[in-house]
């Protein structure tokens, strides 16, 4: 099976710090943590990692951090044949602060003046095609160019592009925050859930996925249900990257062929685990520790 990853690349310096920082205030970090980022490139290194046949289309710059993103996609057995590497772009970076009190994070992404890769030719025929919901002209050609493919796209942003990518996705696994901002409805309260699926599904015409943070995910089952699949309880040092390996463990699972219930119950425990640790791709359990740890808690 061929995953096509299609969105945004960018490489992370996280530094952890005791309390949150006051202003014009001097500070020593002891410890700092760096590695790639960026919700496609994630995913695709998680899928990598779990040993399915992936790549990856994006554009990152021809310096020092881009490299640095080849090497680890290099490493880990993602396949760049469609990164784009432009001498004049600066590639994505994101200075990520995180507060031991509690675990929260604050992101400083720097967007060099925004640009999409260039027309690439895809040259493989992919099983299944993974969107960020940037790279929009390249992911809907991708989409029309393969409509036999298995689509699934990480829809966050309520922007009018994504929601056009999204209503030619198969799978739309969106945040509560998206969810909440196209349906209109506040799903803090779970008993409206059914009423914002039914708006989404009518809009996008998908099956519709919603992230709930500590309280796990939701979907609709066969029995026209929405079944909310509860998260596990962890003690939280690190968010980043979180939800781009839910929605890699998604994706897996779907190649795998488990129903959705098994799927969101993995990629539930594989994102909850992933919080204990600092940085998204170093947070990426090895697959045999995850099958191990998923088991015991069955």
């Amino acid at each position: 099976m061929k995953i096509l990853c299609v969105g945004n690349s960018a490489y992370d310096i996280t530094s952890i710090v005791e309390h949150f920082p006051k202003e014009n205030v001097k500070y020593k970090i002891q410890n700092q943590v760096e590695c790639g980022g960026g919700s496609c490139g994630n995913a695709a290194y998680l899928l990598a990692k779990w040993g399915i046949e992936t790549y990856f289309a994006g554009l990152i710059g021809n310096d020092t951090y881009g490299k640095r993103i080849r090497d680890e996609f290099r490493t880990i057995g993602v396949k760049s044949d469609y990164l784009e590497i432009d001498d004049n772009y600066k590639t994505t970076t994101s200075h990520i602060i995180v507060n031991q009190e509690n675990g929260s994070r604050t992101i400083l992404s720097y967007h060099p003046d925004y640009r999409e890769m260039t027309d690439v030719d895809i040259t493989i025929t992919p099983d299944y095609i993974y969107l960020d919901g940037r790279e929009y002209n390249m992911a809907k050609k991708v989409l029309k160019q393969f409509p036999n493919a298995i689509s699934i796209i990480d829809a966050s942003n309520d922007r009018k592009d994504v929601k056009e990518l999204c209503s030619m996705c198969n799978y739309v696994v969106c945040s509560k925050d998206f969810m909440k901002k196209v349906s209109g409805i506040d799903i803090d309260d779970t008993t409206k859930l059914d009423e914002a699926f039914t708006i989404l599904e009518n809009e996008f015409n998908s099956t519709i996925i919603v992230t709930l943070e500590e309280l796990g995910s939701a979907y609709r089952n066969e029995e026209n249900k929405i079944i909310i699949v509860p998260s596990i309880k962890v003690k939280t040092v690190d968010t980043t990257g979180a939800g781009d390996i839910f929605h890699g463990v998604f994706t897996y699972g779907l190649v795998q062929g488990w129903s959705l219930e098994n799927i969101l119950k993995f990629a539930n425990v594989a994102s909850a685990i992933s919080v204990t640790k600092v940085g998204g791709r170093n947070s990426i359990i090895d697959l045999k520790d995850m099958v191990k740890v998923y088991n015991e808690l069955r």
